[in-house]
């Protein structure tokens, strides 16, 4: 930003403060205009989106100690004037009348080139040098309230932080989509989840975030989605997996099984002879639909070993234990431990 541009603003006036407001007033000030003219709540009103880079502007300026400070010597030596490239013009003082108040060469052109020469030093012990005295008017090294200035003092508009929010959702809401409303900085953000959200997944919401500086966007929302566990299913990306008991008679002689659905239905599942326990039988397209996909239902068998044995059920296994007996189920188990 340059000196004629702090002449030429009235950032008091922008945020509607007095001159002697202290640093809670005008932080008072920019937080409700900043509000009232986010572009978020003025979607397509571009005086809306001028007037909210001007109010970020004025805050940048007047919420730093320095800047303030050196912002009301301008306005005060130059008395709201411009610079001109001559001498002055119309309705606005040249640079030798702002040079001239600033080092006592008179009150106006005539002044200077009559009145006693001004000696411009180059700095010294005897105070800050021409260039200093300048860089400082122009901002040549100034500081702004939200980073470090570049050559000429300006310094680019800087973006709101991102702000981190949680939401915990039922198995179901998460698996067929649903819409969430999370609070965020007092005010309410409604979004949309879609189908088939993972426990743990993050959801980015642009422009959803803390306000920017200087005219800068907003930061994003980042949705962390928890699920609430299901009795029966679990998700795995599109997938739904669940675990369906089988007997050992089933799981050696091979069944047929009735297994439900999430959508309330069922299907019929062929389990093989011999299927060991553990073991994951697909049934294609009944998991997760999305506009994209469709997954897929993984069905864990798992063989489950009676508590109890009948009399007649002891006998009957322990027959079978003895057709059974030359098999050794853990063969080889020492030696690939030992590998």
């Amino acid at each position: 930003m340059t000196g004629q541009d702090w002449m030429e603003k009235d950032f008091y006036a922008v945020l509607g403060v007095a001159k002697d407001a202290d640093d809670a007033a005008i932080k008072k000030a920019y937080r409700k205009l900043a509000r009232q003219y986010h572009p978020d709540q003025n979607q397509g009103d571009a005086s809306a989106e001028t007037k909210f880079k001007e109010i970020g502007e004025a805050y940048s300026v007047l919420s730093d100690a320095e800047q303030r400070r050196q912002y009301d010597a301008v306005r005060a030596m130059a008395g709201g004037a411009r610079f001109s490239a001559g001498p002055g013009g119309a309705g606005a003082g040249g640079f030798e009348d702002i040079m001239g108040a600033m080092f006592g060469g008179g009150q106006g052109p005539a002044a200077g080139r009559g009145g006693p020469r001004v000696r411009y030093s180059q700095g010294g012990n005897g105070g800050a040098g021409f260039e200093d005295i300048l860089g400082s008017m122009f901002g040549g090294g100034a500081r702004s309230a939200y980073g470090s200035a570049g050559p000429t003092g300006f310094s680019a508009p800087i973006a709101g932080a991102d702000v981190a929010a949680q939401v915990t959702l039922p198995f179901r809401a998460a698996v067929e989509g649903t819409t969430a409303e999370l609070q965020v900085n007092g005010r309410t953000v409604t979004t949309r989840i879609p189908a088939g959200v993972n426990d743990g997944k993050k959801i980015r919401l642009r422009g959803k975030g803390k306000p920017g500086a200087g005219g800068g966007p907003a930061g994003d929302l980042v949705v962390t989605v928890h699920l609430t566990p299901h009795p029966v299913w679990t998700l795995d990306g599109l997938d739904l997996r669940m675990s369906v008991p089988v007997t050992f008679a089933e799981a050696a002689l091979g069944t047929t099984l009735t297994v439900p659905t999430l959508d309330g239905s069922t299907v019929r599942l062929k389990v093989p002879a011999g299927t060991p326990s553990g073991r994951v039988l697909r049934v294609k397209g009944r998991g997760v639909r999305t506009a994209n996909a469709t997954g897929d239902l993984l069905v864990s068998v798992q063989v489950v070993v009676p508590q109890k044995l009948s009399k007649k059920a002891k006998q009957a296994l322990e027959t079978f234990a003895a057709e059974n007996d030359g098999d050794d189920v853990r063969a080889g188990l020492a030696e690939r431990a030992a590998e």
